[in-house]
């Protein structure tokens, strides 16, 4: 297509796709060419991240949402007309009338009208208190409408749905519902197993899932009271949201006579045209290859092949890549490639974590050479390489189960992304590549994630490629030679390590002090845990004097793990899983007074749960008497030792593990890390207490002990290494000393050791340099410095008792000593009050 000065564009709607066409237009013109743009929209502001919707009820305003303010348009020399929309379009004129009666003329027209929500005909779907899920507008009703609302649906299992659902809960609705039509939810993206693994999780948040039900009535007089279902069942509720599905929005090209498909949409060819040639369409309201996009992504993409074309340029819009990373309220979805391919056409190799709400399955050529496509619920943080492995045809390690559980020997499963090719799509949303990355990075000195997204807008769209293009960034960078520094945070210009060192050279104590000395602005949440982290590590003062308790994460900010349904647990330590006759009677004793459900858990302890916070210190009151300490099951610090017998009992046992175990635990009990941290002690190389899987694991020989460290029983197992062998008690607690402080003043926050070691250079080898021949100097202080924290630990629960300041932050209201009354409990399995959602 020829390029022609002085073009006259019109673009009708002004959504996200609409917006980016300008934006795109404007980047591509070249000198000697003009256009004239006009843009008609039919909503009252303009276009705004619709993506990112649901955050309107955390929070976020309109205008946090905006992607453009008006004052843009103006600067370009567009002219906007908002709250107008395009009503009739006159093909033989080449011009286009609005609802306001503006008349424009066109060279070209931009049919960019998007889609509208789908609303079944349901009688009674017109009644008030029935809403669809699309608009600020309608975010703005649902808002208003559910102060006096009690109980809610949603028709939906989709991702707008979802994300629906959650809002009412939000919202303060005592109930809410999801009624899905399908036998699953999110049908289209995950498979049954997926589906389930994330039906479990919302169910744990408190969403009502009803799936294979299909609404007959929505009953009520003026106002809806209720749902009535094929089935028969009925559901009570006073709200109902509609997100069952989006129609393109095609009525104004069907009036003026161009093709569109008789399930709706704009028919188009490779260059997005219509049955007219100077009519465009883009996004949600365009036909292409016989489908719909309902990504933001390819809808980008249809607006840069018709800015190209516009522009002088041939580009064509291909079948476009569907896969999709979602955090759906708080879960990550995401799906790639062909994910539902069934064998005998693949290999198939799933893992299911029920306890940590994870499920992966990825899909494998028969000749176990090429990956197909996969599915993660639960945890996704391997998306972006899995994608670009499918993309690429990359060809698999041997073990292919190593894509998604991680590699158990500790090495690297591949280069990573360093090893794509130069044409690698790195961020889908604008199509940028590998190969831009690296020419703006080495070519224009763009060296961080805002630098990028300023020049080539990587990363702006949904924002889950950055954590690729960070890696990239730091790999071409280290390839320069250059060290990169990762900063925490806009409010620290230091890494984790460097605010550590400064913070305890300058002896701060406080969240202020550190921001004020080092830091800027109010801080967020990313920067205020991280810092109360290393004042724990350095200083072990009781985490919620002075300012720090603000500073905490939601568990460390009551001393216990918040359960679902707003209760707490309580986890009194057990050093090395030995407990008297007595200290066991006091745990039933307890637990039977407060109703709380007791289990013993894998790391040799008793974990007592379903108590309210305002029962929480009178509980701890009661265990500290009888000679308990808190158990850190809440903090990022060490959790448990684990033993086994040892030569106490058994037969086969060559050390007193239990001794040892016990002298460990109370050695490190309460130390703060960036992560958490296990242990485990063997009586001999049978290894029943699986000490081989821990942070730091020891094993008995008939020499002494051996030392493992950086194992992770997770969700990417992985065996501990040696460290040292055959070395005496004293020994091994020096080492182990060594060890987890360098860990501390060395790791990435919310880094298990596992990690930590992976992503060293030098590997194992360099942590034995360090740890054990001390190539660096520094073990002597640090020796010392875990010293002065064993010196200093208190028992915090200990502390909240005794300190009457401290038990008043433990109450449900602030004005009354009452509890929660939304909190409810239902029998299970011969326990009296196992919590859940009723």
């Amino acid at each position: 297509m020829k390029a022609v000065s002085n073009t006259r564009i019109v673009v009708v709607g002004n959504g996200m796709v609409g917006y980016k066409f300008c934006e795109k237009l404007l980047s591509k013109k070249k000198d000697g060419q003009d256009f004239t743009i006009t843009v008609f929209g039919e909503e009252p502001r303009a276009a705004y991240d619709r993506v990112h919707l649901s955050e309107f009820f955390a929070g976020k305003t309109a205008e946090d949402l905006s992607m453009a303010s008006v004052d843009w348009y103006a600067e370009n020399g567009i002219r906007l007309f908002l709250s107008d929309p395009v009503v009739d379009i006159d093909r033989e004129e080449k011009l286009v009338r609005s609802h306001h009666g503006h008349i424009v003329y066109y060279d070209y027209l931009v049919m960019a009208t998007g889609s509208g929500a789908f609303v079944p005909s349901i009688p009674g779907v017109e009644k008030d208190g029935v809403f669809v899920y699309r608009t600020i507008e309608d975010l703005e009703l649902i808002q208003s409408y559910a102060k006096k609302a009690r109980k809610g649906a949603v028709i939906g299992g989709g991702l707008l749905g979802l994300e629906a659902a959650k809002a009412l809960l939000d919202l303060g609705l005592e109930e809410a519902h999801v009624v899905e039509f399908a036998p699953r939810l999110m049908p289209r993206q995950i498979d049954e197993a997926g589906s389930r693994m994330l039906q479990s999780q919302l169910e744990s948040l408190g969403l009502q899932i009803h799936l294979s039900k299909s609404t007959q009535e929505i009953k009520g007089e003026a106002r809806i009271e209720g749902m009535q279902f094929a089935d028969n069942s009925s559901l009570d509720v006073d709200m109902l949201v509609i997100s069952a599905g989006i129609r393109p929005r095609d009525e104004v090209a069907k009036i003026a006579g161009l093709e569109t498909h008789p399930r709706g949409g704009i028919v188009v060819n490779n260059q997005l045209q219509t049955s007219d040639p100077f009519i465009f369409a883009i996004g949600e309201c365009a036909l292409a290859h016989h489908m719909i996009y309902g990504l933001i992504a390819p809808g980008y993409e249809m607006a840069d092949v018709v800015a190209t074309m516009l522009t002088g340029g041939e580009k064509e819009f291909l079948p476009y890549d569907m896969s999709t990373k979602l955090k759906l309220i708080g879960t990550d979805v995401a799906s790639f490639g062909d994910p539902f391919v069934e064998e005998p056409a693949c290999r198939t190799i799933r893992y299911e974590n029920k306890a940590k709400g994870i499920y992966k399955r990825i899909n494998v050529s028969t000749d176990g050479k090429t990956l197909l496509g996969g599915i993660l619920v639960g945890e996704a943080e391997q998306y972006n390489m899995l994608l670009q492995t499918c993309k690429n045809k990359t060809i698999l390690p041997p073990d292919s189960e190593d894509l998604i559980l991680g590699s158990r020997g500790g090495e690297e499963t591949g280069a990573g992304v360093m090893s794509l090719p130069d044409d690698a799509l790195i961020c889908s949303c604008e199509a940028v590549t590998k190969g831009m990355i690296c020419h703006e990075v080495g070519e224009n000195g763009h060296h961080t994630v805002d630098a990028l997204k300023k020049c080539c807008k990587a990363g702006t769209g949904c924002g889950g490629c950055i954590p690729m293009v960070k890696d990239l960034i730091s790999g071409l960078m280290k390839e320069k030679g250059v060290y990169v520094r990762n900063v925490v945070c806009e409010h620290f210009d230091y890494s984790r390590q460097e605010l550590l060192d400064l913070v305890k050279m300058n002896g701060l104590k406080t969240y202020g002090a550190v921001l004020d000395h080092h830091g800027k602005g109010d801080g967020c949440e990313v920067c205020k845990p991280l810092v109360a982290s290393l004042l724990a590590s350095l200083w072990n003062e009781n985490i919620l004097e002075k300012d720090r308790a603000v500073a905490q994460d939601s568990n460390d900010r009551y001393l216990a793990n918040i359960q679902k349904g707003g209760t707490y647990s309580v986890v009194p330590r057990i050093p090395g899983g030995e407990i008297t006759p007595e200290k066991l009677i006091v745990i039933g004793q307890v637990a039977q007074k407060y109703n709380l459900y007791t289990k013993i858990t894998g790391g040799q302890r008793i974990d007592l749960f379903g108590a309210h916070l305002g029962d929480l210190p009178e509980i701890w009151e009661e265990l500290i008497n009888a000679g308990f300490e808190s158990g850190h099951a809440y903090g990022k610090s060490l959790r448990t030792v684990k033993s086994c017998v040892g030569s106490t009992w058994c037969r086969f046992g060559v050390q007193d593990s239990v001794s040892f175990a016990i002298e460990v635990e109370d050695r490190y009990k309460g130390l703060r890390s960036p992560h958490k941290l296990k242990s485990a002690v063997s009586g001999c190389v049978r290894e029943c207490a699986e000490a081989q899987s821990k942070d730091f694991g020891i094993i008995a020989t008939d020499k002494g002990w051996n030392l493992f460290v950086c194992g992770n029983g997770g969700a990417k197992p992985q065996h501990a290494q040696l460290l040292a062998s055959d070395v005496d008690k004293e020994t091994c607690l020096r080492l182990i000393d060594r060890f987890l402080m360098f860990y501390i003043k060395t790791a990435d926050p919310l880094t298990r050791t596992a990690t930590w070691l992976n992503k060293m250079e030098g590997g194992m080898n360099y942590l034995k340099a360090v740890v054990v021949d001390d190539v660096l100097g520094i073990a002597e202080e640090l020796e010392r410095d875990m010293q002065n924290l064993i010196d200093v630990y208190k028992c915090e629960w200990r502390e909240v008792v005794e300190n009457p300041e401290l038990r008043k932050r433990f109450t449900h209201f602030v004005n009354t000593p009452m509890k929660d009354p939304s909190i409810t409990f239902a029998d299970m399995r011969e326990q009296k009050r196992a919590t859940e959602w009723v």
